[in-house]
């Protein structure tokens, strides 16, 4: 069994407040691997990142003072063909990089193979791969490049290299 998890495809990260270009030419590969991996009866699960009206009094709003993900906005709402996708799917929503509530739910999962995808490779997209790797130790945690993005390039290559340390795969 394998599973594929959609990281923050969000409007405030495409085309919004944390947006960067580029970002958009992504929906394309991701609604593509969305659409494999349910024709072939795979789990498809996404993360939502959401914050609330006081986001700059939490830790995460002292150190990036930039609203964005709040709830009821238009940027909190996954980008393009996504929102479509995502509405018969499970969706996380976090309130920081990682998702709790998803590494609970991957916990004691058989999966051969969970991969993942989305924004931002750098910071969203690699603390939810190494909790993956922590719930499913057995599992062979992917990455697709091809289909996850930062708008920092420098800090992307940094968490790709740090992920091939974790023995996760980087693929196109």
């Amino acid at each position: 069994m394998k599973c594929l998890i959609v990281i923050d495809y969000q409007k405030d990260f495409v085309d919004g407040a944390l947006g960067f270009p580029g970002a958009e030419k992504l929906e394309k590969r991701i609604v593509s691997l969305i659409e494999e991996y349910k024709e072939n009866g795979e789990e498809v699960l996404f993360t939502k990142d959401t914050h609330k009206a006081d986001y700059m009094l939490t830790e995460e709003g002292k150190n990036l003072p930039i609203h964005h993900c709040i709830v009821g906005t238009k940027g909190h709402d996954f980008y393009g063909e996504i929102e479509y996708l995502a509405k018969d799917c499970k969706v996380f929503e976090k309130p920081t990089f990682p998702s709790s509530e998803l590494m609970k739910y991957l916990e004691g999962k058989d999966y051969e193979e969970i991969a993942l995808c989305g924004l931002d490779t750098s910071i969203c997209v690699i603390s939810n791969a190494v909790i993956a790797k922590a719930a499913c130790p057995n599992a062979h945690i992917v990455v697709y490049r091809g289909a996850s993005g930062s708008g920092d390039r420098e800090a992307e290559e940094v968490a790709i290299r740090a992920m091939k340390r974790l023995q996760i795969e980087i693929r196109e």
